[in-house]
């Protein structure tokens, strides 16, 4: 076993795959500003002809990878360590849980919090009830927790595994080594495998910030602050918060941003715990195990939904499961990136079952508390739900609590913090994939990383107008379609790689050593008991049958016969 290399300092830029990606986005950035209905066109096209012919892909492909990573979580291969054999993790279990939980979350449960829950209590979902909490609360955590996060694991897994195991760089393409090779890694294959892996970041990213935008907005308006925001304001939001995320990038302080980030976990918790105080605490309560119950009861038969389950469902699977599924597709290469650098020391299956379990628990509650609230009010009568636009509720909710502008506020504040940190450790990352692995990228390549993401967001909010938030949905979808193959083979990387690995060979052959000791021991242990059991019966046979004895002859018939 090699041990992990020593950062490279020296490594340089990989030009041919920044010119690449960069040239892409830079072509669909001037398309979409200089014709904002073509594109927008295309991109509803786009997605009618992926949902249509490949949703099922979609779809079956996020739940071969939830069966996957558990299936190694739970086989021999838990035990390889993603270090050293005798090396202990880097972090404690409680920072690594803390860091954990700050990454893959954020903007998204600030968005849909609220929003998601009372979506489908209200308008439902094609062929089930409407208004039904069971149903609304088993599809909104069906997209929200094992299935990100199982996607999350797998790229997190092969990128530690090849990293801290092997001493590779730290680099998609790296963990295809063991379906590709080096060479090929190295080569052409390799750099199409990184382009396509900061495409999809770049996207991914670029939704998570209009949706933060929007939401913004959303929140400056049912304030009272700003009447009835527009695009003009879209952009301003995203200029200003832009702005500080470079800024932020460029400067390359880490423990700003860790502070940043502490403040965000340290303030949601807050946000939770006052709705969950001043708001339905019981019905909350009692919505945890209601939530996760149905969940489980429902979960086949969820995964099984395409465009033909009911009418009216391909629609619905484009706006709502497809658009989740490619969106944790499309963040994968960035969260499987950060994780696997917090989890340097851990074993495999200590791994993917913290990765796979406390997200997802922190995702029961925090819809519990938002969602619940929000259904209980809607139930009493009291609107939440107002026009069905997804980013006013949040803040419809707040207000129809105690102290409502003060915490609504702290959700913009929080939101804007979320954008600042998201985009910014978005653009450290693709800005690695972009340097050979380099865990400090040249701080040029990160900013212009994170430049090209604020344009996107742009340009998929202006060229969606009045529809923006179908804009950003549409577009991730496609964005994200090459990536899905991608992590299809990376999961047999993943089982190749793991198959080789010494510790798994070496316990292989103890296992098989010990059953042939234990088979030859059960053959001698027959034989001595056959042997043993003859003996036995021999004993037993001459004590229990004499050997006969000679008639005695009788003097009296001697005497006749003389």
């Amino acid at each position: 076993m090699l041990p992990p290399p020593a950062e490279d300092e020296n490594a340089k830029i990989d030009k041919a795959v920044v010119f690449f990606a960069a040239l892409i986005v830079l072509a669909v950035v001037a398309w979409g500003l200089i014709a904002p209905d073509n594109f927008a066109g295309f991109a509803a096209s786009a997605l009618d002809f992926v949902v249509t012919d490949f949703g099922w892909v979609y779809i079956i492909a996020g739940s071969v990878f939830v069966f996957f990573i558990l299936w190694v979580a739970l086989s021999k291969f838990g035990n390889v360590r993603l270090g050293q054999d005798n090396e202990r993790p880097e972090f404690n279990a409680a920072s690594w849980i803390a860091m954990m939980f700050a990454a893959g979350m954020g903007i998204g449960l600030m968005f849909y919090g609220v929003a998601e829950p009372l979506n489908f209590y209200r308008s439902g979902v094609p062929g089930e009830a409407t208004e039904s909490i069971p149903v609304s609360f088993s599809t909104t955590l069906f997209h929200w927790t094992l299935h990100p996060w199982a996607i999350y694991a797998i790229v997190g897994l092969a990128i530690a595994y090849g990293t801290f195991r092997l001493g590779r760089k730290q680099l998609l393409s790296s963990a295809f080594i063991p379906l590709i090779g080096v060479r090929r890694a190295e080569g052409w294959l390799g750099k199409l495998i990184d382009v396509l892996s900061i495409f999809a970041t770049v996207f991914g990213t670029a939704a998570s910030l209009g949706l933060g935008a929007l939401q913004i907005a959303s929140g400056l308006d049912a304030t009272g602050m700003v009447h009835s925001p527009g695009i003009g304001w879209l952009l301003l939001i995203i200029g200003v918060l832009g702005v500080c995320f470079l800024i932020s990038a460029f400067s390359g302080v880490s423990k700003g941003v860790q502070y940043v980030s502490n403040f965000n976990m340290v303030a949601a918790a807050v946000l939770a715990l006052f709705v969950l105080v001043v708001g339905p605490t019981v019905v909350i309560a009692n919505t945890v195990p209601t939530a996760f119950g149905n969940y489980i009861q429902e979960f086949f038969g969820m995964a099984a939904r395409t465009a033909d389950s009911a009418p009216g469902m391909d629609e619905w699977l484009a706006g709502n499961t497809l658009f989740y599924w490619a969106w944790w597709i499309s963040w994968s290469p960035f969260v499987g990136t950060f994780i696997a650098r917090i989890s340097r020391g851990r074993t495999v299956r200590e791994f993917i079952l913290v990765v796979m379990l406390v997200p997802t628990a922190v995702s029961v509650v925090w819809f519990a508390i938002f969602g619940g609230s929000a259904i209980h009010l809607e139930e009493s009568g009291t609107d939440v739900f107002g026009d069905g636009t997804s980013e006013y509720m949040l803040f419809n909710l707040l207000h129809e609590l105690p102290l409502g502008t003060l915490s609504s506020v702290i959700a913009m504040v929080l939101l804007a913090t979320f954008f600042i940190t998201s985009a910014d450790s978005a653009s450290t990352v693709m800005g690695t994939m972009s340097q050979n692995g380099k865990l400090i990228a040249d701080r040029k390549i990160t900013v212009l990383w994170g430049l090209l993401t604020a344009l996107i967001a742009v340009v998929l909010l202006v060229s969606g107008g009045d529809d923006a938030l179908n804009s950003l949905q549409s577009v991730t979808i496609i964005a994200a379609s090459p990536f899905v193959v991608l992590i299809c083979f990376l999961c047999l990387a993943i089982y190749k790689g793991l198959s080789q690995d010494p510790l798994f060979l070496d316990e292989k052959q103890k296992r098989a050593f010990s059953l042939r000791l234990a088979r030859e021991r059960r053959h001698q242990e027959t034989e001595e008991a056959r042997a043993e059991r003859l003996r036995r019966r021999r004993e037993r046979g001459g004590a229990l049958v004499p050997k006969p004895k000679r008639p005695a002859k009788k003097k009296g018939n001697q005497a006749g016969s003389d």
